[in-house]
Formats: C-alpha cells, sequence, structure tokens
C-alpha cells in the first residue's frame, strides 16, 4: 500500500511539473508573441515591433506595391488588408503604411495586422522567399539597397559618392530606421544628391524637412562640395502622377464637351 502511495505521490508530482512546464511554455511563447507598436512621425505610418528577429541588423526591405511584396510571404499577407498601401521590413520591426483616407482607420487594420504578424512568427515562416527573390532581382538590388555609383562619374566624384554611401549606413539610416523609415542613395550630379526615402517617410508631412535640415546639413558638414540634396522620384510617384494627369485631362475634355452641349 505504502509502495502504491509513493508510486501515486511521484506520478501526481510528475503531472504537476508537466503542467508548470506547460503553462511556462504557454506563458513563453505568449510573451514571445507580444507585439508593441510605436507611433511614427507619419500619422498614415505604424511600426509594429513583434520581439523577434525579421532582417538580419541593418537591414531593410521596402515592398511599395502589392506587386513588389510577391517575395515576401508576410508582406504579402499585410497587403490583403484593405487599406495597406505599403509595408517595410527592418532587422526587428514591420512599418506598415495606410491609405490617406477616411475609410482606412487604425482602430480597424491594427487588429488585423496584429494577427498576420503573431500568425507569421507562431508558423515559423520565412520573412523572404530567398529563391523567387534571387530570381526577381538577379543583380541582387532591390528597393532597399542604395544604387550602384555611377561609372561615368569622374575618381573624384566616384570618392564622393562612397562618402555619402557611408555618411547615411553609419550616420542617417539608424537614426531614420528607429522612426520605421529608410534612405537610400539614388544618385549624385552637379553637387546635387538625390535619395529615396522609404517606409514611414513617404508621404510623410516633415519629410522635407527630415531631407534639409537633417540629412542635408550632416551630409554637407562632412563633405562641403555637396550643394543641396533632393527626393528622387519612385518608380510609384511616376506612375501616380502619370494617373493624376490622366484623370486632369479627362476632367477638362468633360468640362469642354458640356459647354459645347450647352451652346
Amino acid at each position: 500500500m505504502n509502495r502504491l502511495f509513493a508510486m501515486g505521490s511521484k506520478m501526481t508530482q510528475q503531472v504537476l511539473k508537466n503542467s508548470n512546464n506547460l503553462k511556462n511554455l504557454q506563458f513563453q511563447s505568449l510573451r514571445n508573441a507580444f507585439i508593441q507598436t510605436q507611433d511614427t512621425p507619419n500619422p498614415n505610418s505604424l511600426k509594429f515591433l513583434p520581439n523577434e528577429k525579421v532582417l538580419d541588423e541593418g537591414k531593410t526591405r521596402y515592398f511599395p506595391t502589392r506587386d513588389s511584396a510577391k517575395v515576401s510571404p508576410l508582406a504579402r499577407e499585410l497587403f490583403r488588408i484593405e487599406g495597406v498601401k505599403s509595408v517595410m521590413l527592418g532587422s526587428d520591426f514591420v512599418t506598415v503604411t495606410k491609405e490617406d483616407d477616411d475609410i482606412s482607420d487604425w482602430k480597424t487594420l491594427r487588429p488585423e495586422i496584429f494577427a498576420i504578424i503573431m500568425d507569421h512568427f507562431a508558423m515559423n515562416l520565412p520573412i523572404i522567399n530567398e529563391e523567387l527573390d534571387r530570381m526577381v532581382n538577379e543583380e541582387g538590388q532591390n528597393e532597399s539597397d542604395h544604387l550602384p555609383t555611377d561609372e561615368n562619374l569622374s575618381e573624384e566624384d566616384k570618392q564622393t559618392v562612397e562618402l555619402i554611401k557611408e555618411l547615411l549606413d553609419t550616420r542617417i539610416r539608424p537614426t531614420v530606421q528607429e522612426d520605421g523609415g529608410d534612405v537610400v542613395f539614388v544618385g549624385y550630379e552637379n553637387g546635387i544628391v538625390k535619395l529615396k526615402l522609404q517606409g514611414s517617410c513617404t508621404s510623410c508631412p516633415s519629410s522635407i524637412v527630415t531631407l534639409k535640415s537633417g540629412i542635408q546639413n550632416m551630409l554637407q558638414f562632412y563633405i562641403p562640395e555637396i550643394q543641396g540634396v533632393e527626393q528622387a522620384k519612385t518608380e510609384v510617384d511616376e506612375i501616380a502622377e502619370k494617373e493624376f494627369e490622366e484623370m486632369e485631362k479627362n476632367i477638362e475634355n468633360k468640362n469642354e464637351s458640356d459647354k459645347l452641349s450647352k451652346e
């Protein structure tokens, strides 16, 4: 009887131990899945911190359109949410930018974004489909890389470009990434540096201030020959401009036809 009691006692202890381990495991899983949010200078962008590694340290990937996100299972799922305009991935964060309209509301979008990010990490899915990424970006170039230095530049200008890129990577990009954005080099000509803003920096009310007061001043401090900094137009910007011009032409044509019909 004593032996049975002892066996029962050990079994009970083991069950309790397993139960406690399960609770600890569940608590750890919940703690790891806890996602924080951080406001950015752009009211249409929100930075999500999943408490997990997203990309390698210092790396970012920017997806301005649904089509560009096909190489990232996570970004692709986020684009399924109505109202999501762009997605940017950082070393430990995900920045989601919503459409600037009355329909897209953070109260509605936030829970959906939470669910997708939590499910993605819970299922241990890849952030980037490496094979597809290599196929799409054959030269290894993507939206979040500095553009290559123009071979037609003089040796002096080439050295200036390399210094610009170094300053961007060591002094400027880390600060911008803290706000859920990024900035990459596009070109350099006649003393003018062309940069592309990404993530929360796109369509941000203070983006011009960031370029002129922040980035331009720092670059000119280290490289006096720089005359100014300009924001380079992206492919998305050019498409939007063309669509806007076409819309204006259609309105003008309609007004003309209305006038003629009244006469």
